[in-house]
């Protein structure tokens, strides 16, 4: 009889194991993310130590329910293989890189990466699962346009799907 790991690995089991859903590199990438995030480094990240990463990051001001509401994102206490399985359940859900840059690429009409900031704020908020101002603002704040008002959507997207910016 073959041992129980292999058995539950011929059975599927291996697929839902959040760790083979990445490379050795990007588990070290989130592990020292959470690292950083774990503030006071009992292996858990809750209200306080996301209250103590958003000052490391400038932001002092971040009310009481908006961290509520990112810890109760979780199944349970977040410790590192429950945060490793929320990104991946996030990751999970985006398109491939190349769906997402077609979509962008059909308002790219000279074909050189970039749309008018303006033009895609308009589309996101009336089109489709649109956004909130606050989703629009979050998404500029992590990319900004351009100085003529362009919003570089081919780094976007590999941020999207990949989780770094692609090296320039």
């Amino acid at each position: 009889m073959a041992p129980r790991r292999a058995r539950k690995r011929a059975e599927g089991g291996a697929s839902s194991n959040v760790f083979s859903m990445f490379d050795q590199s990007q588990i070290q990438e989130f592990k020292e993310a959470f690292t950083i995030m774990d503030q006071n480094r009992d292996g858990f990240i809750d209200k306080e130590d996301l209250r103590d990463t958003f000052a490391a990051l400038g932001r002092i001001n971040v009310k009481n329910e908006e961290l509520e509401a990112m810890v109760k994102e979780a199944p349970g206490p977040i410790n590192f293989t429950v945060f490793l399985t929320m990104f991946g359940e996030k990751l999970k859900g985006t398109d491939p890189e190349e769906t997402i840059l077609h979509a962008f690429s059909v308002f790219d009409t000279e074909g050189k990466g970039l749309v008018k900031a303006d033009f895609i704020k308009e589309k996101l908020m009336t089109q489709a699962d649109r956004f909130s101002e606050d989703e629009i603002k979050q998404m500029f704040a992590a990319f900004p346009p351009d100085v003529c008002g362009n919003l570089d959507y081919r780094n976007l997207c590999y941020v999207i799907t990949h989780g770094e910016e692609k090296d320039k």
